[in-house]
């Protein structure tokens, strides 16, 4: 090996190691903020556990199907007469 090759394997492999390290710090930067929104998903995925709560509906629609919207007495589905022309 010669003295450039050496040179440029050197500088090769401090790049990849600073690159590496600022990967690392950029994640230990995030993880706290990670761990508090998956702390509030599982708070939240456990305060409603109600099957009946509108949050999680138990009915399911076909593909291609409107979804009709449970506050509606007449069980209109939606998107049907909301300003919508005829015609």
């Amino acid at each position: 090996m010669k003295w450039d090759e050496v040179t440029l394997v050197i500088l090769a492999a401090s790049g990849c190691v600073t690159l590496l390290l600022a990967q690392i710090s950029e994640v230990l930067e995030r993880l706290p903020q990670i761990i508090r929104a998956w702390r509030q998903v599982r708070h939240e995925l456990s305060a409603n556990t109600d099957p009946g709560s509108r949050d999680h509906s138990t009915r399911v629609t076909a593909p291609g199907t409107l979804a009709v919207d449970p506050s509606d007495g007449d069980q209109t589905p939606r998107g049907t007469g909301a300003g919508q022309d005829e015609g």
